[in-house]
């Protein structure tokens, strides 16, 4: 004790944690981590997240100008820098004939830490073709990535399994071999952890994770690059025209879609179907996003202190978009659902461009892909693309 500290330091904190104590026993207050786990105290951060820099309550007034600012601010806390430069220096492999189209694996840079073996389909005929950027959902499993979405003609048993994971969640079908024989060139690349770049299990999800910020990295961030490098390579290819490039993903693949389109200018288009919510309406006990490991793929640290998840997939506005959920998606409740598709409603007709967008709940479905959703994004695509 000083005389500059009288009461002296270990007292004072003794009587301050008791004093908290008193507050949260007099108020009825639980005290620690409640159901998530959550902290106690959490509702009061939650009421902190106003996303100052969303459109509409950012003080910058040009359209433009925020969306520099708000693309800006998604890239900093990335954390992963930009590879712009890099060249992919694709190695193209064997070509296989597939139904309507021409298959091959190609191998390229998308960081300067690691080469990535990626699948290419290209429609019989005369290009430039329209093109799509697949991209592939989580679904704890790690055995397959791009050939959730594209038939795996080179891999037998990858293809038993990928066979099941179509019948589970897309009808059966293979999307981008559908969308190959519509007339668009497809790319599928495997996001860190899945197929060629795994398999990765579910329990050592946090710890990469962990891993890659003790690195002075970030998981989610590393996987936003990559997309954003992966839509720069289709859009430069010779037999894409580079005007006409969307992207498309169901589950953590349509959240890949939406942030791709946000931070990319190769993009026309993008569709996401189930991944689209308010942040504050999806912290809620039991939602799988409370229990870490997956959500690690999505989570950009301090990024909801500025924007919500509609906040930055507006930074594509006014390009054309579609947002389907299922309203019977347990991973998404139905609140957190409307406001995100009212706040992207209210951006894109501040630009009267309310044509643009599409969102709808499917009310009889989960979270799947099935044919009758499929065939409404292909006839969209036609129709933007």
């Amino acid at each position: 004790m000083s005389a500059r500290d009288p009461v002296g330091r270990r007292a004072f904190v003794v009587g301050a944690g008791a004093a908290l104590f008193t507050a949260n026993a007099v108020s009825g207050a639980e005290a620690g981590v409640v159901d998530g786990p959550l902290p106690d105290f959490h509702p009061a951060l939650k009421a902190e997240l106003d996303f100052p820099l969303a459109w509409g309550r950012s003080p910058i007034r040009d359209f433009r100008a925020w969306r520099r600012a708000a693309r800006a601010k998604v890239e900093e806390l990335l954390i992963v820098e930009g590879d712009e430069r890099l060249p992919y220096a694709p190695e193209f492999g064997e070509r296989s004939e597939g139904d309507g189209c021409t298959r091959e694996l190609v191998t390229l840079s998308l960081t300067r830490y690691e080469r990535v073996r990626a699948a290419l389909l290209t429609p019989h005929g005369t290009g430039p073709f329209p093109a799509v950027l697949l991209l592939h959902d989580h679904g704890a499993r790690f055995d397959i990535g791009k050939e959730k979405l594209v038939r795996p003609w080179y891999d037998d048993v990858r293809l038993a399994s990928a066979q099941g994971w179509a019948e589970k969640y897309f009808s059966g079908r293979f999307v981008g071999d559908e969308l190959a024989r519509r007339g668009y060139v497809v790319l599928a690349v495997d996001a860190l952890g899945w197929g060629d770049r795994g398999p990765l299990t579910y329990d050592q999800q946090q710890a990469l994770a962990s891993n890659f910020f003790n690195l002075g990295s970030s998981l989610a961030g590393l996987m936003a690059r990559e997309d954003v490098r992966a839509a720069g390579f289709l859009a430069g290819l010779d037999r894409v025209d580079r005007r006409r490039v969307a992207a498309l993903g169901f589950s953590m693949g349509a959240f890949r879609a939406w942030q791709t389109a946000a931070l990319s200018d190769d993009l026309a288009a993008a569709a996401a179907v189930c991944w689209m919510t308010g942040l504050k309406e999806m912290m809620l006990p039991g939602n799988n996003t409370l229990r870490g490991q997956s959500s690690y793929y999505m989570l950009h640290p301090g990024l909801p202190r500025f924007l919500d998840f509609p906040d930055v997939a507006s930074i594509a506005a006014p390009r054309p978009m579609l947002f389907f959920n299922g309203g019977l998606d347990p991973l998404f409740p139905a609140d957190g659902v409307r406001v995100a598709h009212e706040r992207l409603r209210a951006v894109w007709r501040s630009r009267h461009a309310e044509e643009r967008l599409v969102t709808k709940v499917w009310p009889d479905l989960g979270h799947v892909f099935v044919d009758r959703m499929q065939d409404e994004v292909l006839t969209w695509l036609d129709s933007v693309m």
